[in-house]
C-alpha cells in the first residue's frame, strides 16, 4: 500500500510542476496558455540535447531548461500575448498555434531536416534520457524500499514549491504578482508595472514547466507531441486548485495523483484517468471557483 502512495505522490509531484506556472500565470494573466505543454516538451528536448550535444546528465540539465523555456516563454509574452490582453479566445488561439509551431519546429529539426542537415536529439522520432547511476535502484526508508527516481522527483518539487512560495509571498516581485491576481487595473493604479511583471511571471511559469520537462524525461520516452495531454492535466489541476491559489494547486496535484495512482493500480491508466476527469467535475460542480480560490475586490 505504501508503494502504490508512493506512486501517486510522485506522480502528483510531476502534476504540481506543471501546474505551478499555470497556476500563476493563469490566475494574474487571465491568459489561457495552450503552449504550456510544449514549454514542457521543450524542457524534456533540452535534457536529451544536453546529454547528445554536451555530455551532461539530468542534474546539469534542470537549471538549463529552466532557462531555455524562461527565454522562450519571455519571447512568446513580448511579442504575440502582450497584444490579446482582455481577448481570451484570440489568446487561447494564438497559444494553440504557437504549440503546433514548436511541435513541427522539432519536429522539422528547426528547419535544418530541408537541406538535409539532421541534430542527433531532434527530429519525429522517440527520444530516451538515461536516469544518473545516482538515481538508479531503490533508497531504503525503514522496512520500505523506495524508486530512488522517483524520490529525487520528489524533492525536486518540494524545492521548487519552496522557492515559489518564497517568491511569491517574500520577495516584491512576488507582493507585485498577488496584487494583480486580486485586481490587476488597482495594482496598475497603484503604480505596479503590471506589463514588465506579467512578462517575468509568464517567463518563471514557462520555466517552470522546463523543469517539469526535464523530470519527465526520466520516465517516458519522448516526442514532439508529449506536450499536449501534459497542458490538458496541468490545467485540470489549476482549476481543481483555484486559479491562481499556490495551496490549492499543491493539495489539487496530491489530490489528483492519489487518486490516479490508486485507480490505475487497481484497474488501468484508462479508468483511472475517467475518474480523475470525474472528480474534477464534482468539484467544479461544487465549488466552482476551485477549493482554494483568491477573493477579488
Amino acid at each position: 500500500m505504501i508503494d502504490i502512495l508512493f506512486i501517486g505522490l510522485s506522480l502528483g509531484s510531476i502534476l504540481l510542476l506543471v501546474s505551478l506556472g499555470l497556476a500563476i500565470t493563469y490566475g494574474s494573466m487571465g491568459v489561457i496558455n495552450m503552449a504550456h505543454g510544449e514549454m514542457v516538451m521543450l524542457g524534456a528536448y533540452t535534457t536529451v540535447l544536453c546529454g547528445k550535444w554536451l555530455g551532461a546528465n539530468l542534474f546539469v540539465a534542470i537549471p538549463i531548461a529552466f532557462l531555455v523555456t524562461a527565454a522562450i516563454g519571455f519571447a512568446i509574452e513580448r511579442v504575440v500575448v502582450r497584444r490579446l490582453y482582455g481577448r481570451l479566445l484570440d489568446t487561447l488561439l494564438a497559444t494553440w498555434g504557437i504549440a503546433i509551431l514548436l511541435q513541427q519546429a522539432v519536429r522539422l529539426e528547426f528547419g535544418l531536416s530541408f537541406f538535409g542537415i539532421h541534430v542527433d536529439g531532434l527530429g519525429p522520432g522517440l527520444q530516451n534520457v538515461a536516469v544518473p547511476t545516482l538515481l538508479q535502484g531503490t533508497v531504503a526508508v525503514g522496512a520500505v524500499a523506495l524508486n530512488s527516481y522517483r524520490s529525487f522527483v520528489i524533492l525536486v518539487t518540494l524545492v521548487t514549491t519552496l522557492a515559489t512560495w518564497i517568491i511569491l509571498n517574500r520577495s516584491p516581485v512576488g507582493m507585485q504578482v498577488r496584487a494583480i491576481i486580486r485586481n490587476p487595473h488597482m495594482a496598475a493604479a497603484c503604480g505596479i508595472d503590471v506589463k514588465r511583471i506579467n512578462s517575468l511571471t509568464f517567463a518563471f511559469g514557462s520555466g517552470l514547466a522546463g523543469i517539469a520537462g526535464v523530470m519527465m524525461s526520466g520516465f517516458k520516452s519522448i516526442f514532439p507531441d508529449m506536450g499536449t495531454p501534459i497542458a490538458v492535466d496541468g490545467f485540470l489541476v489549476v482549476v481543481a486548485g483555484g486559479l491562481g491559489s499556490l495551496s490549492g494547486t499543491v493539495m489539487s496535484a496530491g489530490m489528483l495523483g492519489e487518486i490516479n495512482g490508486l485507480i490505475a493500480t487497481a484497474t488501468n491508466d484508462t479508468i483511472a484517468r475517467a475518474v480523475v476527469f470525474g472528480v474534477v467535475i464534482l468539484i467544479i460542480l461544487l465549488k466552482p471557483k476551485g477549493l482554494f480560490s483568491f477573493k477579488g475586490r
